[in-house]
């Protein structure tokens, strides 16, 4: 029982959204950048606990690993989604075109705090790999939306401002990628669940738009614990990448190569501090 982390549309390129000022098109940049960390971050952790669930991994494993994602979702996803009601969605609904889907993404919201609650109390391994995969497919779709149909509404708007609605929202536009220092359970001394090799998930950015695709392994790698490694699928060899990573925590990452082309670069990145 495995599963590859990927963009929910799969497609090469974003949409270009037009924007009516220079600050609203840096502010649609800032939340499509923070959207794909978290779908990174989000994925990362599904993919290990479907792998340690289909893995045979001890109950304690498995449990770590559970928790873990309920709570980055806690602690990241539903502030985010609360950020959203609160910020971002009450100046698309000022247009009457897009009410419903407003109210619609509102539900959705529901949906995820239902399943991020499911996801606390679920005993058994395989039913919380499936809640997982359910949470990650959800939120990833409902980011395409907001990207495609929401930013572009707001931001075309000359007669509102979407800087000034998300001016100061941490939660909508992201930290300082400098400030982000936890990496998963136990950051200061690994996760100590052990079996890196059959949790190790992977991410696979073929699918994923060029203009995000740093920004969403960015946000996996947050999600990597010390002597924890993530494979990342390459359609070339991901040098440039390899360099920014490098310089975003110089020394941070271990990386070996499990494949070198023609198809696809399967690089291997082991947190070593």
């Amino acid at each position: 029982m495995s599963t590859t982390s990927s963009y929910a549309n799969g497609t090469t390129a974003a949409p270009v959204v037009v924007a009516s000022t220079t600050e609203d098109a840096n502010a649609v940049e800032a939340v499509k950048s923070h959207h794909a960390q978290l779908a990174g971050a989000l994925g990362v952790r599904v993919d290990r606990l479907v792998r340690l669930a289909g893995g045979g991994s001890d109950d304690a494993t498995t449990t770590a690993a559970r928790d873990d994602l309920v709570a980055f979702c806690a602690t990241e996803l539903l502030p985010h989604a609360a950020a959203e009601e609160g910020a971002l969605y009450p100046v698309a609904a000022e247009d009457g075109r897009a009410r419903l889907l407003v109210e619609a993404m509102i539900a959705e919201h529901r949906v995820l705090e239902g399943l991020v609650r499911d996801l606390r109390t679920t005993a058994g391994p395989v039913l919380a790999a499936a809640i997982g995969t359910g949470l990650r497919v959800l939120f990833e779709t409902h980011l395409a939306k907001e990207n495609d149909l929401i930013l572009p509404l707001v931001a075309g708007d000359p007669s509102r401002s979407l800087s000034a609605a998300l001016a100061g929202m941490h939660e909508l536009l992201g930290p300082d990628a400098h400030d982000e220092q936890d990496h998963g359970p136990d950051a200061a001394g690994g996760c100590g669940c052990g079996g890196h090799d059959e949790a190790d998930p992977v991410l696979d950015v073929r699918a994923v738009p060029h203009a995000i695709r740093h920004a969403t392994v960015f946000g996996a790698l947050g999600a990597v614990p010390r002597g924890g490694s993530l494979v990342l699928v390459a359609p070339h060899d991901p040098i440039p990448l390899l360099g920014q990573i490098e310089d975003r925590e110089p020394g941070a990452f271990g990386v070996s190569y499990d494949e070198r082309g023609p198809e696809a670069w399967r690089v291997r990145l082991t947190r070593v501090v």
